[in-house]
Order: structure tokens, then sequence, then C-alpha cells
């Protein structure tokens, strides 16, 4: 029977020293279509293994199901990972940061604010259970001992950056093992005396997470961790990207040399990232160290292999890194070829207060997210006023456009700290905001916090009651499809559109491909093809595409519906041969 071990310096692969060289793939920011390509090009780049988190929200947006669709299918993606003849490290959390909408945590456990999130609290435990139940259901027959890939299965996620229930590790310990799950567990923190102190018990392998400094970070480690191999299970290569600041870029040259010091010194290595994806849809998170930051959709990271899938020049420099330290495939990945760059015209459009708007739920007060079940994207606030002054609140998350009787009047952003606006004197009617959840806070104590508006709410100083509110539901695309075709205007391709706006029009193409398409236009929205939700875009940037990826497209007509929220220059999507990510800081 194969064996995975820790050993005295060394993990023991069937009794022999085996250095693990693994790279971060998540299964859930990569179209499955890709997954096998995307694995075979790590295993060219020389490593051996693949570390995916698994995302708690996504598997299980609501209580008692754990969801596996082609997106979320771990079983076929651990499945790939073998056929490749790779290992597999598994990280299920519960929480997982990774810049992760809400760190993974779900939105029906972080309603409930009495609950005690990552601590031994039986509220919070009592939903793990069912969750750990059903990702180790999948994980545990695919441990390297029954024939798998799995080798490794982190507890929990930095958590000496958050607490130190040690009860809470243990029990999470212990209800892993009770689960089958043989393969050594692991934490993981950065390597100071204090994170590594509260973040790990007896019983869990202590590795790090660093990107530089590899000789002193290990000299930590292994004050906690005196025996057995080192190991840095997030080695920083890249960075994430936030809207409104500089693209992130970290040199090949200067990463290599670090990865190169870090398995100088014997350490095993998990890359984090090897190929960042993309944060689909409504997915990425945000930061909030007392200014909120949102994350980008792109989740490229910096990484060895981009967000398109195409080998980078840290591919190739750490590919020389790898070779001292393991077999390099004499196979080379084909590097990035152009994309096909034309324009489409738009065709139909509808602005949003003639759509199909969300069904609403009236109160007395001032709602926030959770009162009526708004998760992620888009929800609509109304409320009556009978004269102008200043309209306060107490907060905004994240981004609340503001509308009187229709007309734009203004917008307010979390990120600027925008909580007043000043309304005509004359204001009189429907007073109705647009507001937008940025992404769930994945790190630190604001994770899971409630979306929307924060009350109190006043104008010139009185409380505004007798709201309604709504989630906008762009999944529902058979109404927005209707309501274009119906009752929407035939658009001219020179015309700009005015937003809140959807807009409609088809892409015909020979072949399916991979595709990047151009926002430069366009003021700040969403982008579904064929149903398939594409991420946010911004004029803020730094990104000025949105990754296409071939397996969305068919050839023929394939249908796109834009919601833009502000303004689009012309009616025209615009396909680049090339991402954009945005300049970079000098």
């Amino acid at each position: 029977m194969p064996s995975f071990i820790i050993g005295a310096n060394d993990f023991l692969l069937n009794g022999e020293p085996f250095r693990v060289l693994s790279g971060a793939l998540h299964y859930f920011r990569v179209h499955p279509e890709h997954w096998a390509d995307r694995i075979e090009k790590a295993k060219m780049m020389g490593l051996n293994t693949i570390e995916t988190y698994v995302p708690w929200n996504e598997h299980s947006p609501t209580r008692g199901e754990f969801r596996t669709p082609a997106q979320l299918d771990l079983a076929r993606f651990l499945d790939l990972v073998k056929a490749a003849g790779m290992y597999a490290i598994v990280r299920p959390g519960p929480y997982i940061c990774a810049e992760w909408t809400d760190g993974g945590l779900p939105g029906w456990l972080t309603a409930d604010t009495s609950v005690k999130l990552r601590t031994n609290d039986p509220a919070y435990m009592e939903p793990v259970r069912e969750y750990l139940a059903s990702v180790y259901g999948i994980v545990g027959p695919r441990q390297l001992q029954h024939g798998g890939p799995v080798i490794l299965v982190q507890v929990e996620n930095e958590y000496g950056a958050y607490g130190s229930d040690k009860d809470y590790l243990r029990e999470l310990t212990a209800l892993t093992r009770t689960h089958g799950i043989d393969v050594p567990l692991t934490s993981v923190d950065q390597p100071t005396d204090e994170m590594l102190s509260n973040g790990s018990i007896d019983g869990l392998h202590r590795t790090g997470s660093f990107g530089s400094r590899a000789n002193a970070r290990l000299a930590t480690l292994r004050q906690h961790q005196p025996t057995g191999p080192l190991m840095c299970s997030e080695f920083w290569c890249g960075w994430f990207d936030q809207w409104g600041a500089p693209h992130r870029a970290t040199s090949a040259e200067d990463s290599a040399r670090e990865l190169a010091e870090l398995l100088d010194a014997g350490a095993s290595v998990n890359i984090y990232m090897f190929h960042g994806g993309t944060n689909f849809g409504f997915t990425s998170g945000a930061d909030d160290k007392g200014t909120y930051r949102p994350t980008t959709t792109s989740y490229d990271y910096g990484a060895p292999l981009a967000e398109d899938g195409t080998p980078t020049e840290k591919y190739w420099r750490f590919r020389d890194v790898l070779a001292k330290y393991g077999s390099v495939p004499a196979e080379r990945p084909a590097e990035r070829s152009d994309s096909p760059a034309f324009e489409v015209a738009l065709e139909r459009s509808i602005s949003l207060w003639e759509a199909p708007l969300p069904a609403r739920t009236y109160f007395d007060q001032l709602p926030v997210s959770t009162d009526f079940g708004w998760e992620r994207g888009f929800a609509v606030y109304s409320t009556t006023i009978d004269g102008g002054g200043l309209l306060t609140f107490e907060e905004v998350r994240d981004r609340a456009q503001v509308f009187l009787n229709g007309t734009p009047v203004g917008v307010l952003n979390r990120d600027h700290h925008e909580r007043m606006l000043a309304l005509p004197a004359d204001a009189r009617g429907e007073l109705t905001l647009l507001l937008e959840n940025l992404g769930g806070v994945n790190y630190g104590p604001r994770i899971g916090e409630a979306k929307g508006l924060i009350g109190p709410a006043t104008l010139n100083g009185k409380p505004l009651a007798a709201w309604s509110a709504g989630g906008l539901m762009l999944e529902d695309l058979p109404a927005i499809r209707t309501a274009l075709q119906n009752d929407g205007n035939v658009v001219d391709a020179s015309t700009p559109l005015c937003g809140p706006v959807f807009a409609s029009g088809t892409l015909d193409l020979p072949a399916a491909t991979d595709l990047h398409l151009d926002t430069s236009l366009w003021g700040k929205g969403t982008v579904l093809i064929n149903g398939f939700n594409l991420g946010r875009y911004w004029s803020r940037g730094p990104q000025g595409t949105l990754y296409v990826p071939a397996p969305v497209l068919r050839a023929g007509k394939n249908e796109i519906i834009v919601f833009e929220t502000v303004g689009g220059t012309a009616a025209v999507l615009q396909f680049l041969a090339r991402p954009e990510l945005g300049a970079t800081e000098e």
C-alpha cells in the first residue's frame, strides 16, 4: 500500500525522502474544461503536486446542500491530478481567505451575528461538521493510501492571524481524523512567533506563508516546528490586484531567486499561485484594514501561468530553478499567441427602470442585505421624500448610485468613506439607490458583515423610514432577454448608452477560442456571454479587459448581455489580441 508520512527530517513517500514541489491551482477559478490543460502545464514546469482550497460558500449556498456542478466538481479535479501523475494538497478551511468573498464562509452562516465565527462555538461547529463531512466524503477515498493523489490536508487557514482558540483547532483536527483522513495534517501561518504560536497545535505539522527572506523565515518556522520537513505552503510569487490601484507586478528574476533560496535550504514548497485564474461572477473578496479595498475580477496574481493559461517569463525562470530539484519533462507549453481582435455592435438596450425590477420587500426601517436575502451583485433600495437637503447614512456597503425619480443625482463609494449626499432643495418623489456588493471582506474581523445601506438613514437629520428593497437577479436571464426583445430599443453602434442599462448583442464566431473583451469604452458593470457571468469591470482599473474562456463560447452565434451602471461611449464591444491588466506602479 502506498504511504506518505512525516519523517524526522523529510516527507517520506513509500519510505523514501520526498520533496513537495507544489503549485496552487483553484478549480473554482478556472473553467472545468481547462483543468487538465493547467494541471499538465504545472507538470511541465517541474511541479509534482497541485494544491487547492475548497470554497464552502460556493458548494453550499444554502444550508444542507453540497453542490458539485461542473465548475465545482472537486472529485473530477482530483481525479485529473491523479491522471496527470501528480499529487494533491487539499485545503478545505472551513475559512480559506483566498481573496474570495467572505473568505469562503456562506452567507446563511454569517447572517446570524450571534455565531462566533472561527471558534469552537457550537453554533459555528455544527454547520462546519456538515460541511466537512461532505468535503471529506470526496477527499477521503482519494487519499494516496486508497490509490488517489491526496498527500496532505490543511486544517483551517492562517489561523494565527485571527485567533488563538486551541479547542477549536483540536476539534477540527479530531473531526478531520474521524472522517478517515489519515494523511498528514498541516497548518499554515506567517512566520512570526505570535502567529505560529496561536495558529497551530500538536498534531498539525506547522508550515509557513511568505515570499521572501526564506532562510530567516524558515529559521523562525524551525523554532516552532523542531522536527520534520520545513515547508513554505504559500510561497507568494506575486500578488492580487484591487480596483483603483496599480497593477501588482513582481520581478520574475527576483521571484526565481527567492524560490532558489527556499529550495537550497532543503524546504518543500507550494507556489501561490502557480495559476491564479479568474474571479468569475461576483466571487471576488475585499480587504478592509481601515479602508475597504475590493479585489479585481482578474486573479492573474503575477503567476507563472497567466490568467489565460499561457506561460510567462516567470514560468520559464521557475522551470529552470525546479529542474535542479526534480524531473522536468522535455515537453514545453506553447507561447502565447494573439487572440482574434474585432468589434461587435450591440443591437438592443433597455433602461433598468424599464426592465423587470426585483421583487421588493417592504420595511418600516432601513434594511440590511440579510433582511431581504441579498448576498451578491446588485440590489435596489427605494423610499419617498418630500423635500431636499443632506442625505446621510451610517455607512454604505459598498457602492450606491442615487437616483431621484429615475434621474441620477450622485454616487457614494465606500472605499472613499462617502456616506452623505446633498439633494436639491426641491427634491420630491421616489429616491432610489442602486447598491453594489463589491465583495465580502475575506480577512480580519469584518468577515461576513452585512451589505447594503447601514442605518440610521436621515434627510436633514430626520429619520427616513418606509423603505423597499430587493436583490437584482442578473441570473434571471429569460426575463431580461424578454424585456430586451419586447420592450428594448434598437441601438446604433455610434450612440452612447446611459446607465443603468441592459444591452444585448450577438457574437458570431467561426470557432470557440479564448478572447479578451476590452472594457475601456465602458464605465462599470458586468458581462454575461451565453449566460456565463465573466465578472465585474470598472473604468477605475487597473484591469482593462475581461477574460473570455473558449469553453464559454461556441461556433456560430453567442449571446452577449451587458449590465452597465454608468454608461458606454458607444454601443460596441471590442475584443483585443492580448489581455490588458493595467499599468504598474514605478
